[in-house]
């Protein structure tokens, strides 16, 4: 066998997207994984046309499907994937049996749905703003809201050296609103009523682009394949980077000259 084609057991695992290499060697340590049906030592390299199995189970490249799932994120998880130094996060919360990731972020005091993938491709299509891509939240706020700050959410508020974009804006309540937005600023729904001298004190994501929030808090599920077409579609003529200089933010009139420069962390509220 060509010793440049093998691999160790936990890299092995790890590139399939089935587990973590700190995962693989406990599995490793627990003696559950085989190659060639012998328990492997710690280290022991894959090579090419090894049968590799856990449990029992073969492990193939090919049958591993990408995982899209939805998650109910519950206030006080924080959306990381540094398990070490983030004891509250949204990792060690779903406890998923394979490798996932986050789409984009929740505050940690913020709560609703979120995508979460072992599919990188798919990300940056889904965060970029300048896809236009909707995101729908429920937004409870410290005092009565008025006509006139709905009017002004709703066409732009001036946070981050820009202003943002125009959104829809539909009071629900007294104290809540709607808000849909296309962007993905910093904080940005909080930042918004900070400037209208609001204050959030509940923000609830419901809606990301056509995958709508129906699980309970602290729950997920795997997204249908209706919604995976649809989502397919929907992406269908996204770009995945910011790699193209002439795609920029369309340009809001003001009364100051503007820099227009937008924050270079994309962070969902």
């Amino acid at each position: 066998m060509n010793e440049e084609q093998s691999v160790r057991i936990n890299k092995y695992l790890s590139e399939l997207g089935y587990c973590s290499r700190r995962a693989a060697d406990k599995l490793i340590d627990e003696q559950r994984i085989t190659i060639n049906d012998k328990v492997p030592e710690m280290g022991t390299k894959v090579q090419p046309g090894d049968i590799v199995k856990v449990d029992g189970k073969i492990i193939l490249e090919q049958s591993k499907k990408p995982v899209y799932i939805a998650f109910n994120k519950p206030v006080g998880i924080v959306c990381t994937t540094d398990t070490q130094r983030e004891k509250n996060n949204i990792i060690d919360f779903i406890n998923y049996p394979t490798r996932i990731f986050p789409i984009g972020r929740l505050d940690k005091p913020s709560e609703g749905l979120i995508l979460l993938t072992d599919h990188g491709d798919i990300v940056n299509k889904i965060l970029r703003a300048r896809n236009n891509h909707e995101k729908e939240y429920l937004v409870t706020v410290n005092k009565p809201i008025t006509q006139d700050f709905i009017n002004k959410m709703s066409n732009g508020v001036p946070i981050l050296d820009t202003i943002t974009r125009k959104c829809v804006v539909e009071k629900i309540s007294r104290f809540e609103f709607k808000i849909i937005l296309t962007q993905g600023l910093n904080r940005q729904i909080r930042r918004m009523c900070e400037y209208l001298n609001y204050e959030v004190t509940r923000l609830k994501r419901i809606r990301i682009m056509n995958i709508k929030l129906d699980v309970p808090v602290g729950k997920w599920r795997d997204l249908t394949k209706k919604e995976l077409q649809e989502l397919d579609t929907l992406l269908t003529d996204s770009h995945k980077t910011t790699t193209d200089k002439t795609s920029k933010e369309p340009k809001t009139p003001s009364k100051k000259k503007s820099t227009r420069k937008l924050t270079s962390k994309r962070k969902n509220d």
